[in-house]
Parts: structure tokens; sequence; C-alpha cells
């Protein structure tokens, strides 16, 4: 152990102290936390030592941002906020896109970076990573607080957690400045200055009058839907949501994250007809979901414009979140596990249920679709395309549905959010709302840590380039998760071509690499599939073993589309030049 941690609790003839290292720790047990995400060095390196020691888990990382994902993943799993730790300034900074990305998709994290003195920044003298992270992470998260003196350290950490869990959950910046660490102080007085926080997330009750309102629009409905946000599955109201869709026949539609609060496979499930019903539909329950660009803003020609106005009743915790896009009929404010409580006391026990036509005309296209698809799937083409190699992760998530899948890229994250099935709730994890890259490695750790259940991560060759080194650490800590790498041997596909020679087209990898040899070079299983069979006794010995697996997939490198589902983002040059 270092002499700064056998410094840190000692003994003189008038008390025993502890110092900042300590009291951090303590804080954060105290609030029955118990793992950090980071990358130790200046000034935390001792932090993540004396963590250890004082028995809780430190997870290690290649890169910070891949930290902050596992922490944003595990706050989302959990409702707890979790936790990265990083060094200053560029450390700091890395993390920082984790944060903003966890802000964006609301899940709950705290991001504690060690800093620089307060007196040489604001000077600008030229310290060691000098930074006034402080105000560079204010925009991208909800909440930033700076902690000087270590008595304070207790109130610090109180205030973060109740800030990521309060109202919208989000991302919070703790900044811990280097000399902070070695403060001393009474023991005793420490101890009395840190802080449970009671009660972060209180129930906040829906008026009546709202309630009402909404059951009066949900009652005019001819063509009702409610759609699923994964906020919706984040507020684990599995029972209340399940019962509101059931007892009132309404067909529902889940975002991809919110899939598997009920079964895909459930009667009322929409997806397969997803198109239809966001145009046909007249009232739409929004149920932790937001009208932002994965849902077309709510208006055009995904909502059917020409097919008259819709009205929206939206439950959600945040007021300004209502109108944002469109007008809201009937605005529900509350937590989510309250509001459709409070629904489903309305509904009674003889709720009419929606028109045999509507229902009936959903089942119709979905029956179509599904047909079309198993066709689509059934067949085995040499080299696999998306749809072969994804019906094999189908079947095997629906035979261990307790695996959880992280799923990120353009195409391959297009193609699996339609084709693989999910049956439980918060199994699923993906780019979100931010619509980043880079999530994969970071929640397929943050997942198997927290939960200690299989991980299956479906990747972009693309996708997992931003986070590939992490396998190293998926390896480190024996993890059972399983890499699927979607290889076609560039972004969206490998078949451009440099028109003036020379260098290779921008959108173009290494033709042939083999990704399962990285997995190899650190002690995992590493697999390499050109066929549907092939990939299915891979990933069928990787999910019974459980060791540190990744599976080179060989796709078909003409597979795949432009910008994936997403190519009207995509600007494409008008110009003429001559």
């Amino acid at each position: 152990m270092s002499a700064v941690a056998e410094k840190a609790v000692t003994t003189t003839d008038e008390s025993v102290t502890t110092d900042g290292f300590h009291l951090l720790i303590d804080a954060l047990k105290l609030n029955d936390i118990d793992t950090i995400f980071g990358l130790p060095g200046i000034p935390i390196t001792d932090l993540t030592r004396m963590a250890q020691v004082e028995g809780m888990r430190v997870i290690s990382f290649r890169h910070e941002q891949h930290a902050g994902n596992a922490a944003a993943a595990a706050g989302y799993l959990t409702q707890k906020p979790g936790i990265c730790l990083t060094v200053s300034a560029p450390g700091f900074l890395n993390g920082l896109t984790a944060l903003a990305n966890a802000t964006v998709n609301c899940f709950p994290m705290i991001l504690i970076s060690g800093s620089s003195e307060r007196e040489v920044v604001d000077l600008q003298q030229g310290d060691y990573e000098e930074m006034d992270q402080l105000n560079a992470a204010k925009p991208f998260c909800k909440a930033a607080f700076r902690v000087l003196h270590a008595q304070d350290i207790g109130i610090g950490v109180a205030r973060a957690i109740r800030s990521a869990l309060s109202g919208r959950p989000g991302g919070v910046y703790l900044d811990l400045p280097a000399k902070l660490f070695s403060q001393t102080m009474e023991a005793a007085a420490g101890r009395n200055s840190l802080v449970k926080v009671i009660d972060a997330a209180p129930r906040q009750i829906p008026a009546p009058e709202a309630v009402k309102r909404a059951l009066d629009v949900l009652k005019s409905a001819k063509r009702p839907l409610i759609l699923l946000g994964k906020g919706a599955s984040y507020a684990q109201a599995d029972a209340e949501i399940r019962a509101l869709i059931e007892k009132t026949g309404i067909p529902y539609l889940p975002m991809s994250m919110a899939k598997g609060l009920l079964p895909d496979t459930h009667a009322q499930s929409a997806s397969a007809a997803r198109s239809y019903v966001l145009a046909e539909a007249d009232v739409v329950v929004l149920v932790g979901a937001r009208l932002n660009w994965l849902l077309s803003h709510g208006k055009g020609k995904t909502w059917g414009q020409d097919k008259g106005a819709k009205k929206f009743i939206q439950i959600d915790i945040a007021p300004t979140e209502i109108d944002s896009n469109v007008p809201i009929a009937a605005p529900l404010i509350g937590d989510i596990g309250s509001c459709v409580s409070a629904l489903l006391a309305g509904v009674g026990s003889n709720w009419a249920k929606p028109d045999a036509q509507w229902t009936g005309a959903i089942a119709e296209r979905k029956d179509k679709n599904l047909t079309k698809m198993a066709e689509t799937l059934a067949k085995t083409p040499s080299p696999m395309n998306f749809h072969s190699a994804l019906a094999v992760v189908r079947d095997i998530v629906k035979a261990n549905p307790e695996t959880i899948v992280v799923n990120e890229g353009a195409n391959t994250l297009d193609f699996a959010r339609s084709i693989v099935d999910m049956y439980k709730p918060r199994k699923r994890l993906d780019s979100g709302t931010w619509g980043i890259m880079g999530i994969g490695m970071g929640f397929a750790v943050g997942a198997a840590v927290i939960t200690g259940k299989p991980v299956i991560a479906i990747e972009g060759d693309s996708a997992f380039g931003f986070s590939g080194m992490e396998v190293e650490t998926i390896c480190r800590y024996n993890l059972p998760v399983c890499v699927v790498v979607f290889n076609n041997n560039g972004i969206y596909k490998g078949t451009d071509v440099n028109p003036r020679g020379g260098d290779v087209a921008p959108t173009v990898f290494v033709k042939n690499a083999r990704y399962d040899m990285m997995m190899q070079a650190f002690g995992g299983v590493g697999a390499h599939a050109t066929t549907a069979d092939e990939l299915r006794k891979a990933m069928l010995e990787a999910v019974a073993s459980g060791k540190p697996t990744l599976i080179n997939a060989v796709i078909d490198e003409t597979a795949g589309t432009e910008s994936g589902r997403i190519t009207s983002l995509n600007p494409q040059s008008k110009a003429n030049k001559k």
C-alpha cells in the first residue's frame, strides 16, 4: 500500500483522524453505492486502491469514455447513480461524452473527476492538466458541484445523488481538487458530516383533474395506441404498465429500449405494424417517451399528417417536456408508476375495448409483415447478410431470455431492433436518444458487472472500433460477455472506391479483418464465423460457458445501406462542379 494510504487514518494523542479519500468512499458506501467504474491516475490512483480495500468493486477501463458508459448503463439498470471516476482535464473530457449521453438519455450517473487547484486554474498559471472542469461540464449535465473542504464531501455526494435521481434522471458532475483528498479532520466529525440520502426520487402523484382529462381523451379514441419509451422501462413499473395495456386492450408500440416490458410476441404488440399504427392512430398515450427525432417529432408523414389531427396523452415527470413539438391534449405529470396506477384505477372494470376494426386491421398487417420477415430470415445466403446472421441471434436470445442485449451500429442496429425479440424488461441497451456510437463495450461491461447476467453485444464493425480495446477489460474481469462483430469490411458496407486511386475510400476498412484474434490475444475465446451454422455454434458455446468471447461474423460486404434507416439525415451534395 502507498504512503498516502498508510497515513489515511492516523492515531495521535488527541484523536483519530480521517481524510478526503476515506470520506468520499464512506459517503458512497453510506448511500449503498458499491461499484466504481473508472481509470486510475493522478490524483485519484490511491482512491481506487483504498476503495478496493474498503470493499468496493473498482472496474478499471482502458478509456474513460467507456467507464462512463458503463456507469450510465448501471444507473439505468439499478435506479442508483452509476459512478465514473476519472483523472483531471483530458481524463475528465474523455468522460464528458458519456456524461452528456447519460443526461440526454435520462440515465442517472455521476462523473467524479480529480482536478487542478482553484487558485492556479483561476489565474491560468499553467498547472498540470489545468482546466476549469466545473464550467466545462455544466452545459452537458443536470448539475455540477465542486467540493473544496473535506467536511463538505458528504453534502457534495448527497447533492450529486439527489440531482442525478430526482425528477427526470440524468448526469451530474462532481469536481474534487487534488488537495481535497489529503485534507484531514477528526474521524468522529467526519462520520457526522456524511449524509444518507432519503427518498431521492419521491413519487410525484398526478393531479386528479389531469387523470380525468386523460381518461376522457382516451375514451373518445376510435383508434388508440400506447407508445412505450425507455422511461417506462427505467421506471420499473412493469406490472402496472402491463395491467393497463391488457385491461384496456389497447395496442402498444415499444421503442427499442422498452422492448421486453411485455414480450415482443404479445398479442397486443404493434411493432410489426409500426408504420400503420403511427399514421392511423387518433389518440396516442406516450408513456416515458419523448416526441423527438426518433418519433419524427410527432409530425409529418410518419404520423399521417394528411389524415387529420391526433390527440396525445403524455405521461412525463418533467412538465417542461409537454408541448415540446406538438400540442399535448392531456398532460399527465408525475412518476410513471403513479400515473399509470391512477389511469388503471380510472379505467375500472367495464372499460370498452378498442373497436375490432382497428385491432383487426393491425393484426392483418402484423401477420403479413411477420410472414414476410419469417421468409427472409429462413434464407441462408453465403456469405451471410444482416438478416441471416440476426436470425441466429434472435434464436439464441429467445432460448436465453435473461440475456442482456447491447446493440450499436447503423444497419446492425436498425435490423436488430426489428428482428431480435425481447422477452424481459431492461434487457436491451442501445445507442438511444443521442444516436451515439461507442457505447458497446462500456454498456456490456456495466451490464455484466451490475447484474451478473450474460451479455450479448451485437456490434457493427465500425461501431466496435470505438471501444474495441475494452475486450481486454472484459477478459481481465472474466465477464460473461459475447461480442458479435458484424464484419462487412467498412462503414455501412465495404464496397466504396476512391475514384482517384491511392488511399482507400473513407468508409472502407482492412479487408477480411480478424477481430476475433483481439479477444484471443487477451486470453478470451475468439471465433470466426462465415456461415449461420458456424455463428450459431459459437454463440451457443459462448452462452453456455460464460467465457469472454468475440465472434467475427463475416457479412456480405455489399449488404448495408448508407446511414442505415436515417439516410434522410445525411446531407448529399447538389453541386455540379466542372
